[in-house]
């Protein structure tokens, strides 16, 4: 009996012992599953955001101007910043309120602020405690001040909006007016320069010897207008003195040249002068070769093949860039300059054309200087592009979207808004290439959609981005440097520039010209010549 009672409960002991282990492991098996699941919960990605959201925050960002720095909460920037801004507004006040002292202190600090945000830039570092905590210090001291003052708000508010009106009526007259008075200071005619090509012109006309001069000269040099293991520049323009200083200026400053060809277009009334010009002053240019042409020879150039001939033949387009009258004046006086609809000026769009037997070409217009060797830019690889130009997209307003009217969808169905933009005034072409891709078909597609002025408004640099579109290969900057028509440039950027680009309305043979760079032009315009003496050039 005792015995059966000890083995019953070795036999129940047994079975705990096995219940206890079925029941570990299964606690084991369950703890596995939940750090599986917990696990690959974990590798779940998240939805991507929507590429059109962060695209529009992104051209947000970008249009603002702003950093990674102003966009952080605990940036000192933006603290600065919001200071300055601030501290502007109670600058007001305190003048408002006759307190010019007060006044003289907030600015005097403002302008402390500024620099130390310039600093910061200019040396691409953020601001550090250490260097902004004595100016936020400062400012913050003033801003106090300034509330203790207990302005009347409500009354400052309302005469801060009378003033405000004020200066923008005022200030949106004065601009108009600005804007007219420059256009039509830079579309005028020098005087002196109108006197320089009537000269020119009678001597021409009076005198034989000259003309057999240039003859005699170009029978000698005929086998040149063709060779392509010459440098070959064209250059279209009715400015005699500006095209002068281009070839004067090249041929200084080249290695060879001997090797140069330059390719020069003008118009019927300017022809005779141009040519007077060049035979006069044949002597000067180092061996330099010069063609002069007229377009109006070219007989393939005729209203049936180029759309901005047949364009001016149209009563609307008349009226848009002669008369002004017919859209009460809504159109900036700008974007109604003729020049635009000039053939000299669209003649770049046909080069294969007019020399049918060259294979690459530099372009240059007339408004350059050119103060190294160019001859390298023969030699550069263009990798099958067609457009060889310097971009200007440094810059947002460089962008293709600031050219071109992005709400017509024929743009923005073909072209990238943010594609980076480049500059015509020197560019160099490879005609066979142009040739092969039919290059001036792109260009006249664009210019017959553009006829109604809805892709663009402004200009030969849009059609050049729409034809050029994935055709143009980026040259290095130091080659082609913008701005000295209308912006202040960087002497560094000057002394290392090949061409020099006066774009703007501030031509340097204007009165209006940027006095600072007038020399960098003036130093290759031959002021000792009896003609432009006596047409009082100086």
């Amino acid at each position: 009996m005792n015995r059966r009672r000890g083995l019953d409960f070795r036999r129940a002991g047994g079975r705990r012992k096995i219940s206890n282990v079925v029941w570990w492991v299964l606690s084991a098996i369950v703890v596995t599953l939940f750090i599986l699941i917990l696990s690959k919960a974990t590798q779940i990605e998240p939805r991507p955001s929507i590429p059109e959201r962060r695209y529009r925050h992104e051209k947000l960002v970008e249009g603002m101007n702003m950093t990674e720095e102003m966009l952080s909460p605990t940036s000192f920037a933006r603290q600065v910043n919001d200071q300055i801004a601030l501290a502007k507004a109670f600058v007001v006040i305190a003048k408002e309120s006759k307190n010019l002292q007060f006044a003289w202190d907030l600015s005097a600090q403002i302008r402390n602020s500024q620099l130390l945000l310039s600093t910061a830039a200019a040396s691409r570092r953020p601001l550090t405690v250490l260097d902004s905590e004595p100016t936020i210090r400062d400012m913050a001291v003033l801003l106090y001040q300034a509330q203790q003052l207990h302005y009347d708000s409500a009354t400052m508010i309302m005469r801060l909006k009378a003033s405000i009106q004020s200066l923008e009526g005022q200030m949106s007259s004065v601009t108009e007016k600005s804007a007219k008075y420059a256009q039509i200071a830079a579309e005028e005619v020098p005087k002196s320069l109108y006197c320089l090509g009537v000269r020119l012109t009678t001597e021409w006309f009076q005198n034989s010897e000259l003309q057999g001069k240039l003859a005699e000269r170009s029978y000698a040099v005929a086998s040149k207008l063709t060779d392509n293991s010459l440098y070959h520049f064209c250059v279209f323009s009715d400015n005699i003195v500006a095209t002068s200083v281009v070839v004067n200026s090249t041929a200084l400053n080249s290695k060879a040249p001997e090797k140069l060809v330059f390719h020069l277009v003008t118009n019927e009334i300017n022809y005779a002068a141009m040519k007077s010009w060049f035979a006069m002053n044949m002597d000067n240019l180092r061996g330099v070769t010069v063609e002069v042409q007229k377009f109006e020879d070219f007989k393939w150039l005729n209203a049936s093949y180029v759309p901005v001939l047949k364009q001016l033949q149209d009563s609307d387009t008349q009226s848009y860039y002669f008369s002004g009258h017919n859209d009460d004046g809504r159109t900036p006086i700008k974007f109604r300059n003729p020049k635009y609809l000039s053939m000299l000026n669209h003649l770049r769009f046909y080069i294969p054309e007019v020399f049918p037997a060259l294979k690459k070409m530099v372009f240059l217009d007339d408004d350059v200087v050119v103060q190294k060797d160019l001859s390298a830019l023969f030699s550069i690889d263009l990798n099958r592009n067609v457009n060889g130009a310097v971009e200007t997209c440094m810059e947002t307003f460089h962008r293709y979207h600031k050219y071109l009217n992005y709400s017509h969808p024929l743009i923005r169905s073909h072209f990238d808004p943010d594609a980076c933009g480049w500059a015509f005034g020197m560019n160099v072409f490879d005609l066979v290439e142009w040739r092969k891709r039919n290059v001036t078909g792109i260009y006249h597609y664009w210019q017959e959609k553009n006829v109604d002025r809805t892709l663009w408004k402004l200009g030969t640099l849009p059609p050049g981005l729409l034809t050029f579109y994935g055709l143009t290969e980026a040259l290095e900057s130091s080659w082609h440097v913008l701005g000295l028509g209308y912006a202040n440039v960087d002497t560094r950027v000057i002394d290392k520039g090949a061409v020099l680009h006066f774009n703007g309305n501030l031509k340097p043979w204007l009165k209006i010209g940027m006095e600072k760079y007038k020399p960098l032009w003036e130093k290759y315009v031959d002021y000792s010549h009896p003609f432009m003496q006596q047409c009082n050039f100086h």
